[in-house]
C-alpha cells in the first residue's frame, strides 16, 4: 500500500522540483510548460497559432504589447479574458507569455 501511494505522488514530486535532466529549475515550471498551458487555456479562443480571434480574443501573432503589458493581461484578465492570477502561478504566466511572445510574425 505505502508503494502503491509512493508511485501515485512521484509525479508531483518531480514536477516540483523541475527536471534537472532537461534543464527544469527547481521550483520552475518544467521545459516546454508555456506551450502546453497555452494549448490547454487559451487555444480555444486564440487558435494554436494564435490568430483564431474567437470570442473577440486578439490576434496575438501581430500584437504589440511589451512581454511586462503581457503578463499583466494574463495576469488581470481584459475583455472577455479571465484574470490566470488565481489559476496560474507568476512563473507558469511568464512561461505562458514567453510561448505567445514565439506566435508573432516577424516583420518582412
Amino acid at each position: 500500500m505505502a508503494l502503491m501511494r509512493t508511485l501515485a505522488i512521484l509525479p508531483l514530486l518531480l514536477l516540483a522540483c523541475g527536471d534537472t535532466a532537461t534543464g527544469g529549475v527547481a521550483g520552475g515550471p518544467p521545459p516546454g510548460i508555456g506551450e502546453a498551458i497555452y494549448n490547454g487555456q487559451c487555444a480555444t479562443c486564440h487558435g494554436r497559432n494564435g490568430g483564431m480571434g474567437l470570442n473577440g480574443a486578439k490576434d496575438l501573432r501581430t500584437s504589440t504589447l511589451a512581454r511586462g503589458e503581457a503578463i499583466a493581461v494574463v495576469t488581470e484578465g481584459r475583455g472577455l479574458m479571465m484574470p490566470y492570477k488565481t489559476q496560474l502561478t507568476k512563473k507558469e504566466i511568464e512561461a505562458v507569455v514567453d510561448h505567445v511572445l514565439t506566435l508573432r510574425t516577424k516583420p518582412e
